[in-house]
């Protein structure tokens, strides 16, 4: 899945993003909206990770996603 995607499809793909980062708040997922830099700066916030490995789980995390993370409402 590509960031266009995640970012049109955000209000599905929150709950994943929760299940995956417990520690993220509705608050950090709100101000992410999707947006694959602020998504990584509130992974690496709440995890006390390096810049670079909060991209890199994010990057892995939706390199994971596919169409079935995407429901109809």
């Amino acid at each position: 899945m590509d960031w266009n995607r995640v970012e049109g499809n955000w209000k599905q793909l929150k709950g994943k993003a929760k299940q995956k980062w417990g520690r993220l708040t509705d608050d950090d997922l709100t101000r992410a909206a999707g947006r694959r830099e602020e998504l990584a700066g509130r992974v690496q916030e709440r995890y006390g990770l390096a810049k670079d490995a909060a991209q890199q789980q994010v990057d892995e995390w939706i390199r994971g996603a596919d169409d079935s993370w995407l429901t109809k409402q």
